[in-house]
């Protein structure tokens, strides 16, 4: 069985995430310190107690997301032995989790990714006044349906086809008016659900331009190695090996689609017949199961699941 391990990303956040792990694991324990000295904060405060206002904050999700992932990474590699290459062919994330898949495939280091992750959220949050922009989820129409109708609906206006999630799960960002336009139209054409998403920001558009700016700047700073696996970047929705291009794909990410849909299938393609979701909740593997459903998806997260997975990975 061919393997994939994927990293899930912004909206899989919960008040207590990662608190058993730290509880069951002194490795996960450690992770969650590193991170925290990284960033000069108390970021498993937030975690784990709260309030919902500040883990939903971007510039924390990010890293807290990120962070639950690499805890359990590292109770695989560090306490059960696991090698990545022996165990999975690819690894790949939905936009933040792009950089937990690139850190668990050692092209980064665990402080190196807390600190850009919490760049990368504060310079997506600056990036955009708010209030003057908005993200919506399109269901129950295909990609080039939204697609075209984001261009419809953008007149003067950036509005865009931002996340090819799964088959008739399309995320569209840009101008608040422009994604308002954009929401009656894919309603009037037959979408099931046509709603605005509760986000701080218009991510992976156009008008996250200043935040790639920033990104290109501290990535440029930051030395990234080859990946023990290739990874699956969003933006080409195929495998990356080399440090030029990952830095170069990861600031395109910032105003790139996310190609999720493409991502799994191609992966598929390559011969992956099993996709294991490392960290908090259970997002990706549900929009795996969507998209080919003939791959096995899970999620580990939890003590149970992780003891479950060393035990069937042995």
């Amino acid at each position: 069985m061919t393997r994939a391990f994927i990293f899930p990303g912004q909206g899989s956040q919960v008040i207590g995430m990662g608190k058993d792990l730290a509880d069951a694991y002194p490795t996960a324990r450690q992770t969650f310190e590193e991170i925290n000295d990284a960033l000069g904060q108390n970021l498993t405060k937030i975690m784990w107690e709260g309030p919902e206002n500040d883990i939903n904050l971007t510039e924390n999700t990010q890293p807290a997301l990120m962070a639950v992932s690499l805890a359990v990474m590292n109770v695989l590699t560090k306490d059960a032995g696991l090698v990545l290459p022996s165990v999975a062919s690819f690894v790949a994330g939905h936009s933040l989790g792009e950089y937990s898949a690139l850190t668990a495939a050692g092209s980064f280091t665990l402080s190196d990714t807390a600190r850009l992750l919490k760049l990368r959220g504060q310079s997506m949050q600056q990036a955009v006044p708010v209030g003057q922009g908005a993200m919506a989820a399109i269901l129950g129409l295909d990609f080039e349906q939204v697609k075209a109708i984001a261009i419809e609906a953008s007149h003067s206006e950036i509005c865009e086809a931002a996340n090819d999630n799964a088959p008739g799960q399309v995320v569209i960002s840009g101008h608040k008016g422009a994604v308002e336009a954009a929401i009656a139209l894919a309603t009037a054409a037959g979408a099931k659900r046509a709603l605005a998403l509760p986000v701080s920001a218009p991510f992976h558009c156009q008008l996250m331009a200043p935040a790639a700016e920033k990104m290109h700047e501290a990535l440029g700073k930051t030395d990234i190695r080859p990946p023990l696996v290739p990874v699956v970047a969003n933006v080409t929705a195929s495998a990356v090996s080399a440090p030029d291009q990952i830095r170069e794909l990861l600031v395109e990410q910032i105003t790139g689609r996310v190609r999720w849909r493409e991502s799994v299938t191609w992966m598929k393609e390559q011969g992956v017949t099993e996709m294991i979701e490392i960290g908090t909740g259970k997002v990706l593997a549900g929009l795996v199961k969507r998209i080919e459903t003939d791959v096995v998806a899970s999620s580990v997260g939890t003590p149970a699941q992780i003891d479950e997975l060393i035990e069937k990975l042995k």
